[in-house]
């Protein structure tokens, strides 16, 4: 697998909380559910950048919690990558899983003041 991102990136990652790295990683996953049957190399390469992103997690990681989950979860991206039928997990059921996540932040991030023209 070839990397997508800097390492520069990498770096900031370790700055975000888990759910919004989680959120953005969820964000390519639903980037690659909606391109799936459109165009097959930016579904590939959304799940490229997912699983990039989920390693980034990984190894941010450093209490070691939830590791497990984690690379279950990359288990099921990489069987979906390749075609193969993990346990009966989708793309569908994968996207609702990280919305929640993304949803998570969305709630924890103070939303600006609605400022009428």
């Amino acid at each position: 697998m070839f990397s997508f991102h800097t390492t520069q990136l990498e770096e900031r990652w370790k700055k975000f909380s888990f759910v919004e790295q989680m959120g953005n990683v969820g964000s390519e996953v639903h980037r690659a559910l909606l391109w799936r049957e459109k165009d097959k190399n930016i579904f590939q390469n959304s799940i490229y950048r997912a699983l990039e992103l989920l390693d980034f997690t990984i190894r941010a990681d450093t209490r070691r919690e939830g590791i497990r989950e984690l690379t279950r979860v990359r288990e099921f991206l990489c069987g979906i990558l390749l075609g193969e039928k993990n346990y009966g997990i989708t793309l569908e059921i994968l996207d609702d899983y990280f919305f929640q996540f993304a949803l998570a932040a969305k709630l924890r991030t103070p939303q600006k003041p609605y400022e009428s023209r």
